[in-house]
Formats: C-alpha cells, structure tokens, sequence
C-alpha cells in the first residue's frame, strides 16, 4: 500500500478533523490515506516528571508497524502535549529522510493561549504541521522562504504567517518522491 496512514492518538473526539486532514493531505501529496488505530500504547511515551509526551518515542512506537505492506508514510495524531529533552514544547517530530511523522493539536489551541476556541485556526495550523512534518520525511529542511509551509515555526502564530503549501523548490522535491538533502535554513 502507497500512501499515509493517519494514527490517532487521543485525538478520537475531533474525528471531523482528522477526515477533513486526510482529504487535504490527500490532495496536497497526491496520494491516499487511510486511518489505522495505533498498535502500540501511547503511554509509553508520557514524561511525568514534564507532564508531556516524548516526541521521538511516539515516532520509534509508528515505526514498529506491523503492517505487512505498510505505506509510505505514516502520521501520528495526537491532542496530547509534545516534547523534546531540549525544548519545552514542540507541535511536531518527524524522522528525517524516512516514513514516521508525529503532530500535536496540543498548543495548535487557541484555549491553550487564554483566547476562544477556533476549530477553522486548530485544523489550519494542523494540517500545516502535518504537512510541514511529512515534508522532513521526505528530506526537506527549513525553508528561508516566507510563504512556504516548510519555514520554521517555534509559535502557533507563526504558523499562520506561513503559507499553506509548499514552495516550488521544495514541492518539486515531495512530488518527485526524491529524499534529497537540501540546505534551505537550519533544522
């Protein structure tokens, strides 16, 4: 099976959410989707000594897909909050150059920053993300360019700053299927 498998993660009450995500991500990578329950317990992965979630332990769970013709790409979904040992807080993880992406909803809240909820703001900012973190699996770095989803975002309003898609260099890459290295900013 070619395509991304989408893995909800406490994230089964915005089921909404995650159907217009995969419609999008459908599109915008040309390719299929389908959604899986996680094999694996999302637990294993909680810090309590953070009150988080380690990233790169949900990653290493979705590699261990049983699957045996497991797609092409595989994206975590989670509400739960993210982290890496060197960062309070991140809204995504992805293996660079490979299969696993992960993303949180967490701090894409606007509850999160004292302000009303907006569901159209969380799943823009999601499906950036989402797509911003499948991105790094295919190689791609930061990108110094303003409009492009692939530019850095250390705070959710940055996300909006950026652009929805990819930049042209950095499209031709996702579309070309190529895991190439290219040095566009800094990871």
């Amino acid at each position: 099976m070619a395509g991304i498998d989408i893995v909800p993660m406490y994230f089964t009450d915005r089921e909404e959410i995650l159907r217009r995500l995969g419609s999008a991500l459908e599109r915008d990578f040309r390719t299929s989707v389908r959604y899986r329950s996680p094999w694996f317990d999302p637990e294993e992965a909680f810090d309590s000594s953070r009150g988080q979630y380690r990233a790169s332990l949900l990653l290493k769970a979705l590699l261990a897909d049983p699957q045996e013709e497991p797609a092409d790409r595989i994206l975590g979904v989670t509400a739960v909050d993210l982290f890496t040992p060197v960062l309070t807080y991140v809204f995504g993880e992805a293996q660079l150059g490979g299969r696993a992406a992960v993303v949180s909803a967490h701090r894409l809240r606007n509850e999160v920053y004292g302000l009303p909820p907006n569901e159209h703001l969380l799943f823009e900012r999601l499906r950036k993300e989402a797509m911003h973190e499948l991105g790094h699996t295919y190689g791609l770095l930061h990108c110094p360019s303003p409009g492009c989803v692939m530019r850095a975002s250390a705070h959710a309003e940055e996300i909006e700053l950026k652009g929805g898609r990819f930049c042209d260099g950095c499209r031709a890459i996702v579309i070309g299927g190529g895991v190439v290295a290219i040095t566009r900013g800094a990871r």
